[in-house]
């Protein structure tokens, strides 16, 4: 399986969200799984994808053009593709992808969960998403989803669209259970 992951590339956050991502990215390569990343070195993105390959996994670093400067790109990916923008690098990811972990990151993590709830949301991925709630990072875009809910911005069946996990252990737990739900796309009724 080819697991996407969405991740922030500091590398001035607490060590601890380094230690996880290094969890997640050892237990895709103990599973003889793909990553497939944005290809930066550092952070996050660094961490997991250097613990992926430790451990057997196969790394694909998809990355803007722009930020080919050096120390940015992972030059150890098994396959590195550069991109013209950061739309054609997500548009990418999520192409070649079979499931999505949404790790701690910035706006552009939330921009690719986002992304990704949306085109569930259309029945265009049929892939499970899971983010991985370290150090109750997630509590507050949880707490926003549910205002969605309550407020009916989105149907409540949506809330299964991206559930919020503890640990690596429970995401992955998640993407070996996932069953698709049946089409979602008639929302508009």
């Amino acid at each position: 399986m080819k697991i996407c992951v969405f991740c922030s590339s500091s590398d001035v956050v607490d060590g601890v969200y380094r230690t996880v991502a290094a969890e997640l990215g050892a237990l895709i390569g103990r599973g003889g799984h793909t990553m497939v990343y944005g290809g930066g070195r550092v952070g996050l993105m660094g961490a997991a994808a250097r613990a992926a390959k430790e451990n057997g996994a196969r790394v694909i670093g998809i990355i803007p053009e722009f930020m080919n400067r050096p120390g940015v790109p992972n030059l150890e990916c098994d396959e590195l593709q550069y991109t013209r923008d950061m739309q054609e690098r997500k548009a990418r990811m999520m192409g070649m992808s079979d499931a999505f972990v949404a790790l701690p990151g910035g706006f552009g993590t939330l921009e690719e969960m986002s992304e990704v709830i949306t085109q569930k949301q259309f029945d265009f991925l049929k892939g499970p998403l899971v983010a991985v709630n370290t150090q109750g990072f997630y509590n507050h875009l949880a707490a926003f989803f549910e205002r969605f809910y309550e407020q009916q911005f989105a149907k409540p069946a949506f809330r299964a669209t991206c559930p919020f996990v503890a640990s690596p252990e429970d995401a992955m737990a998640y993407i070996r259970g996932y069953t698709p739900p049946g089409s979602t796309s008639k929302w508009f009724t």
